[in-house]
């Protein structure tokens, strides 16, 4: 496969509000928006402008600020969605229209109590009027997860007719297996008429922790697009994370796959949304955890200090992360201790290292953790005890 983007849509600002006790005011969102068009995100979905008069001003106004991303505005299969999305969009410089409708069998069922040719009408009717505003209209498919493959061929087929440029194949309940979800997208490179001229796109939910394995799968097999939040922020378990993503393809240049994200904010980034969604960060969180960077075994120490690669498969400045953290516990070895010690003004010989190892670990065994101020203590105690001896 020939060496090709990948654009990343940012849902933060529409699925990452949705999370309770997540919502944002408009300066909050304007902020965050601010930020994600500065990253690179090729795509920002600023929200559901017609559930609430908030929310369409909150689209209206990014839509003025954003000088760079597509500005994106959701709404359901329903022709007063779309024209209200339309009006939200009017000031975008890159403005898209996000409507679709449920194509599994559940939702045709349970939600919608329509059949299936009902709703490929009412997909091709909510794609042709939306297009009739913009010319850059995205087509979704929910619960496209557990939806037959060719009667979601069948859809794609005629909302490519009417005009989609992008289509969205959700697993809205984050049931697939990558390999599943992957090849689903390759059916669908196969068996689309069209398919060539658009581009698809991952949205995928994180409740059975496949999101991102589930969106990497989707892009080998032929999807362009990604859906997904800073943090991984979103409905239940949350959906893809964008800076999980980001890395994998950077890390992976064998997959002949990139994204024009500047990686070195990612961490700035995560910071700023976990501050205003008063979402906390788990500190074993990938790339952005607190703990991604750091090291507390000793065997994992005194390999990171005679070569970074031993232990790490990223530079830490590459995310925004100053430097990788050698944590001082019960479980540092020699090594450990005269790194840091090192770090504070600290040349030990090997007698004063013993020395100073012996009273690190009744330290160590008292606390969790040993830090700085520990470190000083220990090394006055040494020099008191030598003083003494002298």
């Amino acid at each position: 496969m020939q060496n090709d983007k990948v654009q990343i849509f940012d849902t933060t600002l529409r699925d990452g509000e949705q999370v309770p006790g997540c919502k944002l005011d408009k300066k909050e969102k304007l902020a965050i928006a601010e930020r994600l068009d500065v990253l690179g995100v090729d795509v920002i979905e600023a929200g559901f402008p017609v559930s609430s008069p908030g929310d369409f001003t909150s689209v209206q106004e990014i839509s003025k600020l954003v000088k760079n991303a597509t500005v994106c505005g959701l709404t359901r299969a329903v022709e007063n969605d779309i024209k209200v999305a339309s009006e939200a969009l009017t000031y975008a410089v890159r403005p898209r229209i996000h409507t679709g409708i449920g194509t599994s069998e559940s939702h045709m069922k349970y939600k919608f109590n329509a059949t299936p040719e009902q709703i490929m009408e009412r997909a091709v009717k909510a794609t042709a009027y939306a297009k009739s505003f913009v010319e850059d209209v995205e087509f979704y498919a929910e619960d496209a997860g557990r939806t037959d493959n060719e009667f979601l061929a069948r859809v794609l087929e005629k909302v490519i007719q009417a005009g989609a440029t992008v289509l969205n194949i959700p697993d809205t309940t984050g049931y697939c297996l990558p390999e599943e979800y992957g090849a689903k997208m390759r059916y669908l490179r196969e068996n689309v008429k069209g398919i060539e001229n658009v581009i698809l796109s991952c949205h995928c939910h994180n409740d059975l922790g496949l999101a991102t394995a589930n969106s990497i799968s989707g892009v080998i097999n032929g999807a362009r697009q990604i859906e997904c939040t800073i943090n991984g922020i979103g409905e239940r378990a949350g959906n893809t994370s964008l800076e999980e993503v980001v890395m994998i393809l950077k890390q992976h240049p064998t997959l002949n796959l990139h994204t024009d994200i500047n990686t070195q904010l990612l961490y700035d980034t995560s910071c700023m949304v976990s501050e205003k969604m008063g979402m906390v960060v788990q500190p074993n969180k990938a790339i952005v955890g607190a703990n991604a960077f750091a090291h507390s075994s000793g065997i994992h120490q005194d390999g990171m200090i005679k070569n970074r690669d031993t232990y790490e498969i990223m530079n830490p400045q590459d995310v925004g992360v100053n430097e990788t953290s050698i944590v001082l516990t019960a479980r540092s070895g020699r090594a450990a201790l005269a790194y840091r010690s090192k770090k504070v003004g600290y040349e030990l010989t090997k007698v004063q290292l013993d020395a100073a190892y012996e009273q690190f670990l009744n330290v160590a065994d008292r606390q969790k953790e040993v830090k700085d101020d520990d470190i000083h203590m220990i090394m006055e105690r040494i020099q008191m005890r030598a003083g003494a001896l002298a």
